[in-house]
């Protein structure tokens, strides 16, 4: 039995959920998402809860039960209230700045760093050094914060890069004389 699989769904006020066969339709005030389900799950809508059970007890529908419980309510909560990561730019000379749907990104190389930003994905920059990104789908919103970051890791010994808002950095003791 899975924790997480079995708890139901509530759907908030002005949320609308479309099932067809295993393809769910999500649509609420901040926009619309799609996704097609595993065959081995059943999605039932009775009133404003949604359901989440297995067809079968075998051990791959069991492995995908949380998955699509917790899947289908990223949708819903994203539709409804939207979801926002923050990335903090730290160092000197580290810099960001949003151009239209391109984010530009002065991080210490040669030349800046433009990142297109992805569809339905919004940025904005506080302070040149403050990146917040919003969305409603949870899954693309944190691909495009782990790309982001990967331009420059936070490092262990001065901190520098690019790292989540209230991120612990573990910090190594530099050489010793």
């Amino acid at each position: 039995m899975s924790r997480i699989g079995k708890l139901p769904i509530s759907v908030p006020k002005g949320v609308e959920v479309i099932i067809e066969n295993q393809t769910i339709q999500v649509t609420g005030k901040l926009g619309s998402l799609t996704r097609k389900f595993p065959d081995q799950m059943q999605i039932t809508q009775d009133g404003d809860l949604l359901t989440v059970t297995p067809q079968s007890d075998s051990k791959d529908s069991g492995a995908l039960w949380g998955l699509s419980r917790a899947l289908l309510n990223n949708m819903v909560k994203g539709v409804s209230d939207g979801f926002t990561k923050s990335l903090e730019i730290i160092g000197v000379g580290y810099r960001a700045a949003v151009e239209g749907r391109i984010l530009r990104l002065n991080l210490g190389f040669s030349h800046p760093v433009d990142f297109n930003l992805p569809d339905g994905v919004d940025a904005t920059v506080d302070k040149n050094t403050l990146l917040i990104l919003k969305s409603i789908d949870a899954e693309r919103l944190g691909q495009t914060c782990a790309e982001i970051r990967a331009y420059r890791l936070p490092e262990p010994y001065k901190g520098k890069g690019i790292c989540y808002v209230g991120e612990k950095i573990l910090r190594k003791v530099g050489k010793k004389k």
